[in-house]
């Protein structure tokens, strides 16, 4: 297994060891946003290694298509679609075309987002209304047109959200602690509304995970982050990866509104700055 500090390549991937038996995913419609790098792509080639047909969208064309690239070549099935989860009818038009295709849907996987550290007095407004908009708004985006769609078709599904862990904030992400907060409580309560559809929505909320998104923090902010828990250790997008199957699975039939924190004790013990610490805090 690829070491917790280092970036999982697609090799990687392709030969981690999972608990999932073979096939487990067999005849299911995953989609999986952000999934062109880090967990999104951990995801997409685990259920693509289980037998999903895989749908991964994302903004960036170019990873998309090389991650698509490489799990077609190991003999597995994905497609993208190039989408901004940030554009409500965009999104509509792509899951009419999802079912139109499949005529199903099994899982989302609402993975994409996106933010930037910084001190929360020093947010422009255009910043915190960006990541807000990614990740709490489109995350909705997201999971009211895929329900739409189950729910015009009486499909049972399951949506996974992958979020933080905010139960204590998050210094140097307070924009995203307010959005995926919001995603964990909307979780909780479409899980009660939506249950009348035969729709499962709970939430991965993992700690500080190695992958190629670990280039916005600052030298000192990241040589901290693996002390953040009492592991002290990184996790891996395979990690989260598996975390999500499980809840997309059968074996969590009976999970819905829950939030499973994979974040090595972080939650329980450590220091998490994002920005770094202050002086003061030293």
């Amino acid at each position: 297994m690829t070491a917790a500090n280092t970036v999982m390549t697609d090799q990687d991937f392709a030969e981690a060891k999972t608990l999932f038996g073979e096939g487990s995913f067999s005849d299911k419609v995953v989609l999986v946003s952000g999934g062109g790098s880090g967990i999104g792509k951990a995801t997409a080639w685990l259920l693509a290694r289980l037998g999903a047909k895989v749908i991964i969208i994302g903004r960036t064309e170019p990873k998309l298509a090389a991650c698509c690239q490489a799990i077609t070549a190991a003999g597995y099935r994905a497609e993208y679609h190039v989408q901004d989860i940030r554009d409500y009818d965009g999104i509509a038009a792509m899951f009419a075309k999802v079912f139109d295709k499949y005529g199903r849907l099994d899982a989302l996987i609402n993975n994409a987002g996106g933010q930037f550290p910084q001190p929360a007095i020093e947010f422009s407004k255009n910043g915190f209304d960006a990541v807000v908009g990614n990740n709490l708004n489109g995350s909705w985006y997201m999971m009211q047109q895929a329900a739409r769609q189950w729910r015009e078709r009486k499909q049972r599904a399951v949506i996974v959200n992958v979020v933080a862990v905010v139960s204590r904030g998050m210094a140097g992400g307070a924009h995203t602690c307010a959005a995926r907060a919001g995603v964990i409580h909307l979780s909780k309560t479409v899980a009660v509304e939506w249950a009348e559809y035969g729709i499962r929505v709970n939430c991965v909320a993992p700690g500080v995970i190695f992958s190629e998104g670990m280039g916005v923090y600052s030298d000192e902010a990241r040589s901290a982050f693996d002390r953040s828990n009492p592991m002290k250790r990184f996790g891996t997008p395979w990690e989260i990866a598996q975390s999500c199957a499980f809840l997309a699975s059968e074996a969590a039939g009976f999970v819905t509104g829950e939030v499973l924190t994979v974040d090595g004790g972080g939650k329980l013990w450590g220091d998490l700055w994002m920005a770094g610490k202050p002086d003061y805090f030293s």
